[in-house]
């Protein structure tokens, strides 16, 4: 049951835990109620990121609170024709909803103000903004290509200057083609009343508060400003928005979380409440209810909202993860890849996947400290055979489990 004292409403962890599974779409029925367009809109960004393993990690998201829905499924739902989403910078390089296009403006313009990326801006811009208005939409191939011939960032010039004008709202990136994005002019993909408006960077910042509390359901400011990536002076804006309930999210306790550092934060113009002083923000229509249903059994991709911040899937699972994409391989503790397993609306486990051929190979995995084997076992096995028929593969190796015992265990479908 959830408690409301006088002034706010007191969260145990575990409560502020499922409201957050509810929130990111991982609690009950509803949740798959509209599929794909659905799910964007309630999380309010997707991440794209470059490297497949099972899949690209925007599928994956799909996947995990959707099931086996087809990967040419989601892809049209992403980037249906008119476009129902574009692509931008929120978190990251983020799938939003056509509909927030109007909510960036505050970036676009800082992008404006300061003239530059972290490549020189060539001189070129203009000339290829009228190729995209005379030929669009363009790949960068048809530009010239992507980069110089030398490392990743050695972008050509065309590449930049496309990027650019994407950064400053000139151009717009509402499809994927071949992993290549396809740039075309604002004015022909944004429906014009969205393109009209013109809204403060108060209002921006405000209304994507209220958007990232929604997605996240229980949330810290600082969880705030790691999905919104908000530097200097925005978070003062976030802070504004959050005080004046402009964000339109409520102080709350949970219990178990850290105090805020900022005093102001939850907790200004109302002093102490309950069991304390507020430490958190709270979607207020995600306290109406208490979640009910099934909890989803799920492999998680390493670029999930869920766990985009990793000191918030710290605080609300009790799981220090650390993607080990980049570590050397012979210091690497869990995998590539490693993706963690939700079940029964905790993280269980991770498991660091491949393919070879129609085989799931699970080279590595590990029940988190504490959890035994017979309790979990099936929970491990569904994730993994679940993940393998979605991907087109028709058996699970195992390689190496701790504990040991499992590999033996995982390798059989589920009865």
């Amino acid at each position: 049951m959830l408690r409301r004292t006088e002034s706010q409403m007191d969260l145990t962890a575990d409560e502020a835990r499922r409201l957050i599974l509810r929130a990111q779409g991982f609690v009950g029925a509803d949740a798959r109620r509209g599929g794909v367009p659905t799910m964007l809109r309630r999380l309010g960004a997707v991440q794209l990121d470059t490297i497949s393993v099972l899949a690209r990690s925007h599928e994956l998201v799909a996947y995990a609170r959707l099931g086996a829905v087809g990967r040419p499924t989601i892809e049209r739902a992403y980037w249906d024709s008119p476009a129902q989403s574009f692509e931008y910078w929120c978190h990251a390089a983020c799938i939003l909803p056509i509909e927030h296009w109007p909510l960036y403006e505050f970036r676009r313009r800082a992008y404006r103000e300061r003239r530059q990326r972290w490549h020189k801006v060539p001189d070129n811009v203009d000339k290829l903004l009228q190729q995209v208005r005379d030929s669009g939409p363009l790949t960068t191939s048809d530009v010239g290509g992507a980069k110089n011939g030398g490392p990743w960032w050695d972008w050509s010039d065309s590449k930049i200057g496309l990027e650019w004008l994407l950064d400053i709202g000139e151009v717009v990136c509402s499809r994927r083609v071949g992993w290549r994005r396809t740039y075309d002019l604002a004015e022909r993909v944004v429906p014009a009343d969205l393109l009209a408006q013109d809204l403060t960077d108060e209002e921006c910042v405000a209304r994507l508060a209220a958007i990232a509390g929604r997605s996240l359901g229980v949330t810290t400011r600082s969880d705030l400003i790691d999905f919104l990536r908000l530097q200097g002076r925005f978070t003062a804006l976030l802070d504004e928005a959050l005080l004046s309930g402009a964000a339109g999210l409520v102080p709350v306790r949970v219990s178990g979380w850290p105090n805020p550092r900022r005093t102001s934060a939850p907790t200004a113009g109302s002093g102490s409440f309950g069991a304390g002083p507020a430490n958190a923000w709270a979607d207020p229509a995600a306290l109406e209810s208490e979640p009910r249903g099934r909890h989803r059994t799920t492999l998680i991709s390493p670029f999930d909202s869920l766990i985009w911040h990793r000191g918030r899937t710290e605080r609300i699972f009790g799981f220090n993860y650390q993607l080990e994409l980049y570590v050397p391989k012979h210091k690497r503790v869990h995998g590539y890849f490693t993706m963690p397993v939700l079940a029964g609306g905790r993280l269980i486990g991770r498991i660091d996947p491949a393919r070879e051929g129609t085989t799931l190979v699970a080279r590595q995995l590990s029940l988190e400290p504490g959890l035994t084997s017979t309790k979990w076992v099936d929970a491990l096995r569904d994730a993994l055979w679940s993940a393998a028929e979605w991907v087109g593969c028709d058996s699970v190796r195992v390689d190496r489990t701790d504990p040991p015992e499992l590999a033996k265990l995982l390798s059989e479908p589920p009865a």
